[in-house]
């Protein structure tokens, strides 16, 4: 039985990590998401994910301890994606959204992180406790100092305390708290909503944080007026760009071809 179940529905997909007990992620299971992620990230049809975990407790606790202890390597084989299948895959141009229906701690927070936007069910829980097994949360310890306050960030690294969703919202770290019956709900409604939107741009939005995250401000803007980046090309030449214009012009809704 696959840990990775896919819902498609139009252009949204979701995918629902359900591994009995706690959903925790093992080598395996990390190349098999990498697979469904490149897979959405490359099919044509598809604009937006949710990822999300079975049942009402756990989103992910992260790596597989027990998995570790029987063999599997912390620097094994990841799989095409990275940890969990998306925190490094290459390209990933569109909308993903993370609905964290519970605990989401170690590897299950990171793989949060990796999306556009979090929700957080009321109930959900969150920590970083890999110091206390002895290891580092690498992820995140790149991405939560960018996210939200310094000395926030290295207190949740340093110290593997729990915090609620109410004070990862505060810290800005998830978008919204959702009542944990309606979390689905609210997510598709989301994912609906981009679905709607122009893919191209979100293409060029994604690859234009990614590029201009290390790099001074002239010099981003340099390389999107220059065209340098593939996905700002493609966007002023497409006839996305076109019909934009045509549609507000025209005072009526734009019909995006993704072309």
């Amino acid at each position: 039985m696959s840990p990775i179940k896919t819902t498609r529905v139009g252009a949204i997909l979701q995918v629902t990590l359900d591994r009995p007990k706690a959903n925790a992620i093992d080598l395996a299971t990390s190349r098999v998401m990498g697979d469904v992620f490149a897979g959405f990230r490359d099919d044509p049809d598809l604009r937006v994910a949710i990822v999300t975990g079975a049942g009402d407790k756990f989103f992910c606790p992260g790596w597989d301890l027990k998995a570790a202890a029987d063999g599997d390597a912390v620097d094994g084989d990841y799989g095409v994606g990275g940890f969990g299948g998306l925190q490094e895959l290459r390209g990933m141009n569109k909308p993903v959204i993370a609905a964290v229906n519970g605990i989401a701690c170690g590897g299950g927070l990171e793989l949060a992180l990796s999306a556009d936007m979090i929700l957080a069910a009321d109930h959900a829980t969150f920590a970083l406790p890999e110091i206390r097994s002895g290891t580092v949360a690498d992820a995140a310890s790149v991405k939560l100092p960018k996210r939200i306050p310094y000395h926030i960030a290295m207190e949740l690294l340093l110290t593997g305390r729990w915090f609620d969703a109410e004070e990862a919202k505060g810290w800005g770290l998830v978008n919204e708290i959702v009542p944990g019956e309606k979390l689905m709900d609210r997510a598709w409604d989301l994912a609906r909503l981009l679905a709607s939107g122009p893919p191209l741009v979100y293409a060029a939005i994604k690859e234009i944080v990614r590029d201009a995250e290390d790099a001074k401000f002239q010099d981003a803007m340099n390389r999107i007026t220059k065209r340098q980046l593939a996905t700002v090309d493609r966007l002023y030449s497409s006839e996305d760009q076109v019909e934009g214009a045509r549609a507000f012009a025209e005072k009526r809704d734009p019909v995006w071809k993704g072309r």
